[in-house]
């Protein structure tokens, strides 16, 4: 399932390949992977449990289900994965009403996409209520589309998400550009068949043919985007 957002045009730019960009959101837009982990140790810590910080890297990016599922079975915690999530969404809710950092780069990609009217879409693993939040600071308006977590069948790693996105604005998976931070959003992003730029939040990602990693959004523009699409010709 998606939600939609105040359209883009459908347009892309003359003589460009590039059909449109898919954007994750946690730690790739906004600076809140640190705020999920902080939720999940408060959380956990109410519950009678420390969680071990190397659990970060296990958890970081993937889906609700995933990330809870595999803090249960670590800690032992008497509590359902439906009683969890709610706790844990709760609590991320309660953060971002504070502050919703951008990472650097993100409000001038997301102007830069708006004014040259490329098709773009929100892809993320958070669930509607959280994505619904975050785009009150990140501006609707920059989204033709959003995809959640807990609309789709299978979330990120699998495909699914972007296969979605990419046929909701009407684009080749092979000329979208996606901006993903974990290894688990890249996962995804490939295996629908998409041009990744990856830009890690918490843990490295190593570059492979047909993958760019770069340090931060504030190397990333449409003309670097364009480029990527350029170089598979």
């Amino acid at each position: 399932m998606t939600s939609t957002v105040p359209a883009l045009g459908t347009r892309t730019a003359e003589g460009s390949a590039l059909q449109a960009v898919l954007l994750d959101m946690d730690g790739t837009l906004v600076d809140t992977e640190g705020f999920w982990w902080d939720v999940e140790v408060e959380v956990f810590a109410a519950l009678g449990h420390t969680l071990d910080e190397t659990w970060r890297h296990v958890v970081v990016g993937g889906p609700m289900t995933r990330s809870a599922g595999f803090l249960i079975e670590a800690t032992g915690a008497d509590v359902t994965l439906a009683e969890l999530t709610t706790l844990l969404n709760d609590g991320f809710e309660g953060r971002i009403g504070h502050a919703l950092p951008l990472m650097p780069g993100a409000g001038r990609l997301l102007a830069e996409l708006y004014e040259q009217e490329i098709p773009t879409a929100l892809v993320s693993a958070s669930h509607r209520r959280i994505i619904d939040r975050v785009l009150a600071a990140l501006g609707p308006q920059h989204f033709a589309l959003t995809v959640a977590g807990d609309e789709v069948s299978r979330t990120k790693p699998y495909p699914d998400p972007y296969l979605l996105a990419a046929a909701g604005l009407g684009a080749d998976p092979a000329r979208c550009a996606v901006i993903e931070d974990t290894a688990t959003g890249v996962e995804s992003a490939e295996a629908a068949g998409c041009r990744v730029v990856a830009v890690p939040s918490v843990a490295p990602i190593a570059p492979i043919d047909g993958r760019t990693v770069v340090s931060s959004l504030e190397e990333v523009d449409l003309a670097f985007l364009r480029g990527l699409m350029t170089e598979m010709r």
